[in-house]
């Protein structure tokens, strides 16, 4: 069992959209992400996406309402719901998923 500072991760994060995991909670991955511009429209079918802001602001884009949060901020994406992350300016986030959610991540040891 060890602490992690989130905060330290960020310099290790030098492309947008390819969250590192920092830990494991009840066989879902924490991860930490940097986002800049827009991530494409997707949906997952069997899991909800849960976003924390940690510095920056994260949009939520969905097809029928968007969702803007700040640092200390998060939202839950329901699974099967249309939608599209987008950060201006560069934002850093918390997602949580199961460890097979098909996107662009690394596991940081």
């Amino acid at each position: 069992m060890h602490t992690v500072n989130l905060a330290s991760v960020f310099p290790t994060l030098t492309a947008p959209w390819q969250p590192i995991a920092v830990a494991q909670c009840d066989g879902n991955d924490v991860m930490v992400a940097k986002g800049q511009g827009s991530y494409p429209w997707h949906k997952h079918q069997e899991t909800d996406d849960f976003f924390l802001v940690l510095q920056g602001r994260l949009v939520i884009e969905m097809r029928d309402a968007s969702v803007t949060l700040g640092p200390g901020e998060m939202f839950v994406v329901p699974k099967g719901v249309e939608h599209r992350p987008v950060a201006e300016p560069e934002t850093y986030f918390v997602l949580i998923e199961p460890p097979d959610t098909k996107g662009t991540g690394t596991t940081m040891v």
